[in-house]
Formats: C-alpha cells, sequence, structure tokens
C-alpha cells in the first residue's frame, strides 16, 4: 500500500480547511481549526498515521509523555489504580486517549490478573492499530470502544488527554472581547477576530493584547464522564495550571502551542496536520464542571509528588543510570514534576487515594 507523504496530506487539509471557511461565510472558530487539524479522518495529525510519541528526534517522533520516558510511570500509577479498583469492587480500567500503548501495557503488567478488561477509547485508527500490536499479548482482555460506554465502573485514567481537546480563543483589546478565528486571504489562512459575548471564566484583570483560551469542550468531557460514571474513579494527568495562573494578568499570550521533532512553535495555522497543538488544562475549570455534575474532586497535586505518594522511589531502587535518569524528568520542577499536574475525581466511593495523601493542593482550584 501506498501512503500520501506528510506534505501532500499537509496540503489537502489545507485545501479542507478552505472549502469549510468558504462554506462557513468566510470564518471558522479556531476550536472547529484545531479539530480539523487533529482528528480530520486520514488527513490530522492523529489520524494520518505518522509517529508522534518518542523519546529522541531521531525516532521520528514529535513530542514525548511519560509512559515514554520510562515503565516506572506506569507501575507506580498502577499503585494508586489498585487501591481504587478495590474501592469500586472493580476490574475493570477504561483508558482515553491511550496513544502508543505504552501505559495500558504498564498497567496491565503491573496489574496482573486483578485486571478483567481493559477498555481503550481513541479516536485515531492508526494510533488503535499500533496499540492492538503491541497489546497482543493480553488477548481478548483489551477492546476497543468507538464511544462512550453507557455506563462506567471501574477506574478512568487519561494521560495527556485534555490537553489535546480543541480550544476557543478570545482576544482582549482593552475594551472589547473578540473570538479568535480563521479566515483566507487567498490561499493562506489567517487569523480574524469577532466580537464575542464569550468570556475567561477569570474575572482579569487582563493586559490589552491579551490572548487566552476557554475550554468548553474539555468541560464538556468532563461533564460526559460524570454522566455515565456509575461507581469508580478517574485519574486525569496533564500539564496546566488553577485558574489564577492560568488567567493572571502576565500571561498575555496565552498557553497555546504546537510540537514538531521535540521543538515548539506559536503558529498552529503553518503545516496544518504536520504538528501537534495543544493548549495547557484550566484545572479550576475541570474540577468545577466535575463537582457541578456530581463528582467529587478526590484530590489535585503535582506529578512529582503524586508518583512519590505512589511509591516511585521504591521503584527505583538498584535501578541503572538511564532508568533514573528518565525518572528524574518525572520529578524535577524544570521537566515534568511541577508543570504536569493529577487531579481524580470520584462518584459512590468513599476512600483516602494514596497519590494525594501529601501535597494535595485541591484548596489551590
Amino acid at each position: 500500500m501506498t501512503h500520501a507523504g506528510p506534505e501532500s496530506l499537509s496540503a489537502r487539509l489545507h485545501a479542507r480547511l478552505l472549502a469549510a471557511i468558504a462554506a462557513a461565510g468566510g470564518w471558522l472558530p479556531f476550536d472547529r481549526v484545531m479539530a480539523m487539524a487533529l482528528y480530520e479522518p486520514g488527513l490530522g495529525y492523529y489520524a494520518r498515521g505518522s509517529r508522534q510519541f518518542g523519546a529522541m528526534p531521531a525516532s521520528g517522533s514529535d513530542f514525548v509523555t511519560a509512559p515514554e520516558l520510562t515503565p516506572l510511570f506506569g507501575q507506580a500509577l498502577a499503585r494508586q489504580v489498585l487501591q481504587a479498583l478495590d474501592a469500586a469492587q472493580a476490574d475493570e480500567i477504561f483508558e482515553f486517549g491511550a496513544g502508543s500503548g505504552a501505559l495500558a501495557t504498564q498497567l496491565l503488567g503491573a496489574l496482573g490478573d486483578r485486571v478483567r478488561r481493559y477498555s481503550i477509547v481513541d479516536l485515531s485508527g492508526t494510533l488503535r492499530e499500533r496499540q492492538a500490536e503491541r497489546l497482543a499479548a493480553w488477548g481478548d482482555r483489551v477492546r476497543w470502544l468507538d464511544a462512550w460506554p453507557a455506563a462506567l465502573q471501574g477506574v478512568v485514567v487519561g494521560n495527556e488527554v485534555l490537553d489535546a481537546m480543541p480550544v476557543q480563543l478570545l482576544h482582549w483589546d482593552g475594551e472589547r472581547w473578540f473570538e479568535r478565528g480563521v479566515a483566507a486571504v487567498g490561499n493562506a489562512l489567517t487569523w480574524a477576530d469577532r466580537i464575542t459575548d464569550l468570556r475567561p471564566p477569570a474575572a482579569g484583570p487582563f493586559v490589552p493584547g491579551t490572548v487566552t483560551e476557554i475550554h468548553r469542550q474539555a468541560e464538556g468531557w468532563i461533564r460526559t464522564l460524570a454522566d455515565r460514571l456509575q461507581r469508580g474513579v478517574a485519574f486525569l494527568i496533564d500539564y496546566g495550571f488553577p485558574e489564577a495562573e492560568y488567567y493572571h494578568p502576565q500571561r498575555i499570550g496565552g498557553t497555546l502551542m504546537c510540537h514538531r521533532a521535540h521543538l515548539a512553535d506559536t503558529d498552529p495555522l503553518a503545516d496544518v496536520g504536520a504538528k501537534d497543538i495543544t493548549a495547557h488544562v484550566n484545572f479550576t475549570g475541570i474540577a468545577l464542571a466535575a463537582q457541578e455534575a456530581g463528582l467529587d474532586v478526590v484530590g489535585y497535586t503535582s506529578q512529582a509528588r503524586f508518583l512519590l505518594n505512589c511509591g516511585l522511589l521504591g521503584l527505583l531502587q538498584g535501578a541503572d543510570l538511564r532508568t533514573t535518569a528518565a525518572a528524574q524528568k518525572l520529578l524535577a520542577e524544570h521537566e515534568m514534576g511541577e508543570l504536569f499536574k493529577v487531579i481524580g475525581l470520584s462518584r459512590g466511593l468513599r476512600f483516602d487515594p494514596i497519590g494525594f495523601r501529601a501535597g494535595d493542593r485541591s484548596h489551590t482550584l
């Protein structure tokens, strides 16, 4: 089978975006553009068959996630998952956005027969194929779902899922709020603003010229989680901030970022489909959406504190230098340890999650 090259795929996606802009009257909100850039079937970044995840650029990857750095990430998380499975009297894990399948491999390997079924929900058909190859050893214990199950009972995990959900962009000119979208000038994509009634959840103050994001799709995803979760816990791990930090007056450029070949840039309209587009998570918005929908926030802390609480240091006993260096990236403040956070959401349980026993920051949300 012959696959189109990345340049050809980007050109086709660019043309499809131009057509969508024309059909919409000359303007598309950015969340629609981001959705197409990432998920358009066969053309979007996560739907085109390229390799996204890996530790080094030489692998052809664009960025690294914690499970790709070291299996100790999943082994530590497994201790929290086991406690939650016992509390819920359940034996199923649901993973959303399973990426390369690395985390599923680590959790299944650590938990063994304690997991009767591992259900994966992933929008990308190409990623599902890679996951199936990697997880073949677990046979029928692993299944792939095309949509949300009607009911969830067990443990939900999502590592770097919320940051990949499309965001809306808002621009403050000092007097009015505008929604930032995309228009076309000839065959070029360009930014275009429209006056809007949308507002950030924080009151400000905002510096004139500020561009920031709002996360209605991620918060909607949380409401769907609340609707389906009957008894269990969700652990969501991602980079982000509480609201007061997210909408701080000094953060005038927002958090929107692109990644390719382990380099970052801030232009999502260039080479659409050929690179990742992401935004940090407003964890206060996630917590409020969860509580308003009937879930309990059982903890919120940094990734470093969460992993230490789950026994990562013990897992490092006797580890070689490479493993120790990888674990250091998970914990260090200037790497992933502080920027990444973990939030726990539950329904129908009363238990004390080990991952939040020291250093819980729920009071900052």
